[in-house]
């Protein structure tokens, strides 16, 4: 094992236990969880073990294995900025309608 994978796999690990302790605290759901432990242990196993890609590559008839990581994770980083865009505008109409609501009430509390 080379010394990169062996740093991989510590960071994986970190990432691991870091899924964890935030579930512990209450920061992420179970199923959340479950998620981040997959794709922890996918990782993990994609760096111990680089060759298997390309047999999953051939599946989908990608020439190299790390061709499909690449795939693969283009489509995770377009789907986690697009989840992480539609949490920051549900938060800024929320935000919005809170404010309305704490400016009328200020108005309501100047009239009395």
């Amino acid at each position: 094992m080379t010394l990169i994978q062996i740093i991989l796999l510590v960071v994986f690990l970190a990432g691991a236990l870091s899924s964890v302790i935030r579930f512990k605290r209450g920061d992420i759901r179970p199923s959340e969880l479950i998620l981040w432990i997959l794709f922890w242990l996918s990782a993990g196993a994609v760096v111990a073990w680089p060759d298997a890609t390309f047999y999953f590559a051939k599946i989908f008839g990608i020439g190299r294995g790390a061709d499909l990581i690449v795939y693969l994770a283009l489509v995770l980083l377009f789907f986690l900025v697009f989840r992480l865009i539609i949490s920051v505008e549900k938060q800024r109409r929320e935000i919005t309608i809170l404010t309305r609501l704490m400016a009328l009430k200020n108005v309501d509390d100047k009239k009395e």
